[in-house]
């Protein structure tokens, strides 16, 4: 892509617009909003967001502002409203969690609580992953990810537990980021403990989609799990076949979740651009919940791996970063194995030409 999808503020504006404030975002797990009053905060782009469910079990989302002068009401990341209320700290302006004005002070008899509910968004839910959307869809959740369904239904996604998270800084822009993680041609030279257990020309991708890119790698040898020696230490999650136990999907799905589906756990990148030449990446491993209260449980040589694997692509992005800013970059070609980075460009491009 030319230079400015890169470094040009005002690029990344638009981006930011038309990518995360009109599209589904991915912004956590539905395990983290199990119970009435549960909640956690998400930041797209400069809005914040809480995420919460209401005591009828329905899950809702809310610009996180009071309606009386506009103060942050929230600011711990996640946890559970006391009482079942959500307080505005400034004026005790008090919400219910389906977002109504319950109590507001000295306002007068004209006034009507009514008038003052919480803005809400759209939020819903696919496979055990939240996603907001803060615009109108133009279509559900289940309709633009319908193709996945039966791809990923083995899976069982929304069956399987968070037990480890890290949140990385990364000093590149969002969409370098996506480009590394849909190619590996770069796996030999930058990710040798990956090169050991996988063959990096072996990947099988489907085409590709307005929604989401992707495919599959196999195992080289006697590797059965993407770990630090390639040992599986987990039992294969239930319901998959002897085909996908030999196998790992990674799939982008636009804008900002990678997913990696693993025949022992499920791995998670969620990415919330900050600015153009900054992205924060908030990376999750989930196990099944039968694994993990196992005496003998074991996740070290998974988390260790990725960790690595990881802190390995976010350096080489910087070196991109950086790289991009010269005043010598022009885009160069890309290999016939580098087709979904070609085909992110097209929907980064056609996107862009569309009026917000």
């Amino acid at each position: 892509m030319p230079q400015r999808y890169y470094t040009d503020p005002e690029q990344f504006g638009a981006e930011t617009e038309r990518f995360f404030f009109n599209r589904w975002v991915c912004t956590g797990r539905a395990e983290q909003v199990a119970r009435p009053g549960d909640y956690f905060l998400a930041e797209i782009g400069a809005e914040s967001l809480i995420v919460t469910r209401d005591t009828a079990g329905i899950l809702r989302a809310f610009y996180n502002l009071c309606r009386h002068r506009g103060t942050r009401l929230w600011s711990e990341a996640e946890g559970s409203f006391d009482g079942g209320r959500i307080r505005c700290p400034y004026h005790a302006w008090t919400y219910g969690l389906d977002g109504a004005l319950l109590a507001a002070g000295q306002m007068g008899e004209d006034f009507s609580r009514a008038d003052y509910p919480l803005h809400a968004v759209q939020v819903d839910v696919w496979e055990g992953h939240v996603f907001i959307h803060l615009g109108v869809p133009k279509q559900t959740l289940a309709e633009q990810l319908a193709p996945l369904r039966q791809s990923f239904a083995a899976w069982q996604m929304a069956v399987l537990k968070r037990h480890k998270r890290i949140v990385y800084e990364v000093r590149a822009n969002w969409k370098l980021i996506i480009a590394n993680y849909s190619e590996c041609l770069h796996c030999p030279s930058l990710h040798p403990a990956l090169s050991r257990l996988t063959d990096y020309l072996g990947a099988k991708n489907l085409p590709p989609s307005p929604a989401f890119i992707g495919g599959s790698m196999g195992f080289k040898g006697s590797a059965e799990t993407m770990s630090m020696d390639g040992v599986r230490r987990r039992a294969y999650l239930p319901g998959l076949s002897a085909a996908e136990r030999k196998l790992v999907n990674y799939y982008v799905v636009y804008p900002n979740l990678l997913l990696s589906l693993h025949p022992d756990y499920m791995l998670t990148h969620r990415l919330m651009p900050r600015a153009v030449d900054h992205t924060q990446i908030v990376c999750e491993w989930h196990f099944h919940p039968e694994e993990m209260v196992k005496p003998d449980f074991e996740s070290a040589d998974a988390i260790d791996f990725w960790d690595q694997t990881n802190r390995e692509d976010w350096r080489i992005c910087e070196l991109a970063q950086q790289g991009v800013r010269s005043r010598a970059y022009t885009p160069g070609p890309y290999s016939k194995r580098e087709e979904l980075l070609q085909a992110f460009d097209r929907v980064v491009a056609e996107d862009s030409a569309r009026t917000p």
